[in-house]
């Protein structure tokens, strides 16, 4: 029986010196990589299941928006107050323009109220200069023609049948009124109704006549409207009752107190023609 062959290996020519010998690595070491060789392998092979498992499932994250640090935060405020700011300025400046502008509106309104209150208070101003000035005049003749009655007055002792020169006289001072105002019961010396103003005349040359229409009416002489000389007292309505008087002047014409609207004025009798006529004169 042949013995079985035992394998040769050589050696290393420094396999000899105890230097150059490879130390054996000791068990303790060669488990523990053993376990760690297997623990890396489990981890991998829980890491590749776990994979796995989370591919299957649909990414439901929720992905989140930075948080505004303090500083942004400030600066967002600041520019939210600079244009609330901006917005009450436009506004207050608006407010003004609107305010100026109606400022302006009523000072141009009440300069033109102005101007024209001083136009009306100059017309009204020269208006009663010129009427005190027309006054004025018409008390200077009435003095006069006061003076001049008198004198024929004292010169006569009847008053029956004065002379031509006493219608004049009468004439004068009734046109002397003229321009003055009519009121109901007035006796002058600005202002007179028609029997007072007739009455008044005649007056200045003696001749005492009654105080109203009615009562002139039946004074003196009748005469027909187609002989009438001036003069001569006209009255509308019947004799008697007359309403209303005037004298006559010549030419068509007659004086007289008319009304308030119109006040005392010289008229054309066509226009209105009298119901009667009464001769004192």
């Amino acid at each position: 029986m042949k013995e079985p062959l035992v394998p040769v290996v050589p050696m290393s020519h420094t396999a000899h010196i105890r230097s150059h010998r490879k130390p054996r690595r000791s068990a303790t070491s060669s488990i523990a990589v053993r376990a760690g060789v297997a623990g890396g392998v489990l981890s991998m092979a829980a890491a590749g299941a776990s994979a796995s498992a989370s591919a299957a499932e649909p990414v439901t994250q929720t992905i989140e928006l930075p948080t505004l640090t303090a500083d942004l935060s400030a600066q967002v405020a600041q520019s939210a107050a600079a244009t609330q700011q901006a917005a009450a300025n436009y506004e207050l400046r608006a407010e003004r323009d609107a305010a100026a502008a109606k400022a302006a509106a009523e000072a141009k309104k009440d300069l033109v109220e102005a101007k024209k209150k001083a136009e009306a208070k100059k017309k009204a101003a020269e208006a009663a200069r010129k009427a005190a000035a027309e006054r004025a005049a018409r008390n200077a003749e009435r003095a006069t023609l006061t003076a001049s009655a008198s004198t024929s007055a004292s010169a006569s002792t009847s008053v029956s049948a004065p002379s031509s020169g006493s219608v004049a006289t009468v004439i004068a001072f009734l046109k002397a009124q003229v321009g003055d105002a009519y009121v109901m019961g007035a006796t002058g010396p600005n202002a007179w109704d028609c029997s007072s103003l007739v009455q008044a005349a005649y007056k200045q040359v003696g001749v005492d006549l009654p105080r109203v229409s009615q009562d002139q009416s039946m004074a003196g002489t009748d005469v027909s409207l187609s002989n009438l000389q001036v003069g001569d007292i006209l009255y509308w309505g019947g004799k008697g009752s007359a309403y209303h008087v005037g004298v006559y002047i010549g030419d068509g014409q007659y004086l007289d107190a008319a009304n308030p609207s119109k006040g005392v004025v010289i008229q054309d009798l066509s226009g209105y023609p009298a119901d009667g006529a009464v001769r004192v004169l």
